[in-house]
């Protein structure tokens, strides 16, 4: 049985997928991307979720030189920046996120800030105190730069960090942390994570005297 209790001293949450549904931004831009350089849009969108835009583009485009992607991924970042159709909060994150208020936790996305701002902001959700966005590492998920970088700032172990994450990358990177990982949606189910959710709306937080956080997982 998937564990029903978690208990942590800090919760490190992605964005997209976790707290902000942008499938269907995601889905538009990417297609679109696919299409130009004649690739399948269903491999494409199998690799996309979680990594920063010029990572999954060497994934797809293997013998294409960096810098190349690196320039297109600065595109698709206005591109995904200028387009909000459809951008909503995952089910429960209002909640989840006011019930975070004053207690340790920081966003960590592969998303620049720019790109996180506007996404949170068009689904009515508070931008954390703390954030790791793209520009703050030197490697994207499934590395675990973002997550640990974000424990050290919050002068917390990464054995007591609790990671929230929807995508195959970012479950990964949770892992390579040392960390525990809710996965969030339909995408994590398949990737291991320590628990499972489908969405926010049945996840309560309870803090102890101690400093523990304790998730209770409807």
């Amino acid at each position: 049985m998937p564990a029903t209790t978690l208990s942590a001293r800090a919760l490190l949450l992605d964005m997209d997928g976790t707290l902000v549904n942008s499938d269907a931004v995601v889905e538009r831009c990417w297609r679109r991307w696919a299409a130009r350089h004649g690739l399948d849009g269903d491999a494409a969108m199998r690799v996309v979720h979680g990594r920063q835009g010029h990572l999954s583009m060497a994934v797809l485009l293997p013998d294409r030189p960096m810098e190349v992607n690196l320039e297109e991924n600065r595109q698709m970042l206005a591109e995904e920046t200028a387009d909000t159709d459809g951008v909503v909060p995952v089910p429960g994150a209002a909640a989840f996120l006011a019930a975070l208020a004053g207690l340790p936790h920081a966003l960590v996305t592969s998303a620049d800030e720019r790109l996180a701002r506007v996404r949170m902001a068009a689904a009515g959700l508070p931008f954390p105190a703390l954030a790791i966005t793209a520009e703050r590492v030197g490697a994207s998920k499934p590395d675990p730069e973002g997550f640990l970088k974000a424990a050290a700032e919050l002068g917390i172990d990464p054995a007591d960090c609790l990671v929230l994450e929807d995508s195959e990358a970012g479950i990964a990177a949770g892992r390579a942390a040392g960390m525990q990982v809710l996965g969030i949606g339909p995408r994590a189910a398949a990737h291991h994570p320590t628990a499972h959710t489908d969405d926010l709306t049945g996840v309560t937080v309870t803090p102890t005297p101690d400093g523990t956080l304790t998730l209770h997982l409807a």
